[in-house]
């Protein structure tokens, strides 16, 4: 299969997935699903792969469905959940990075098996750990903000799809400058370090516009609730 259509699918799982849970646990399932996307995202993004003849990371696609669910809760829930939402994502994130260092610098076992991959995914650089947290702390308040900005602007339910594609685009281009600039500006040349970005931007971008439909599709769903 290739590549690209692998990752459409991916893409499209992690949608409908999201939608799943939106469906089954509601508002509360919606900041659950932003922490542990946040974790995961972070996860993902060690692994590099070619879409289009571009080298990229992963994450991406998880990653931008944190924008998608911080607009479903700004939209359906108001401004100060999605804000609170964006909170836990960060909290989760800094505690998992520090725990897990906490865990990879225990002296392993003669036996142990695990140590080398742990250490090689939760032992990274610290201005990649600083990066991702302030780029997301900060990218993710401006999505809030934004939105609801442009949904004082245009507040009719058609214009939804204006809301979360300008709060999106606009969120994940600062969160792409400052996360790019804290990990890797002074370590790759310039003209790199703009490849870097450039290219991560675009996979975000894609993604984004992809989410658009299904921001509707979420809008629409009428929670079970099943834990209240």
């Amino acid at each position: 299969m290739p590549t690209e259509l692998y990752g459409f699918i991916f893409a499209l799982i992690n949608f409908l997935l999201l939608g799943l849970f939106y469906k089954a646990f509601g508002k509360t399932g919606m900041i659950c699903w932003i922490g542990f996307a946040t974790i995961l995202a972070n996860l993902q993004v060690v692994k590099t792969v070619e879409l289009f003849g571009l080298i990229v990371t992963l994450g991406n696609v998880m990653y931008a469905t944190t924008f998608l669910a911080t607009d479903l809760l700004n939209e359906k829930y108001g401004k100060q959940t999605a804000r609170t939402a964006v909170w836990l994502g960060f909290a989760t994130l800094f505690i998992s990075t520090v725990i897990m260092q906490f865990v990879v610098h225990f002296p392993p076992h003669s036996e142990d098996l695990a140590q080398e991959h742990l250490a090689f995914i939760f032992d990274f650089a610290l201005r990649i750990a600083a990066g991702s947290l302030i780029a997301y702390l900060i990218s993710n308040h401006l999505n809030v903000y934004i939105f609801a900005f442009f949904k004082r602007l245009f507040p009719r339910p058609s214009m939804l799809w204006l809301r979360n594609s300008a709060s999106s685009f606009i969120g994940q281009a600062f969160d792409t400058l400052i996360f790019c600039s804290i990990a890797f500006l002074g370590v790759y040349s310039f003209d790199v370090w703009l490849e870097i970005a450039f290219t991560t931007y675009l996979m975000k971008f894609l993604v984004s516009l992809l989410g658009i439909p299904f921001i509707y599709w979420l809008r629409s769903i009428k929670p079970l609730e099943l834990i209240k």
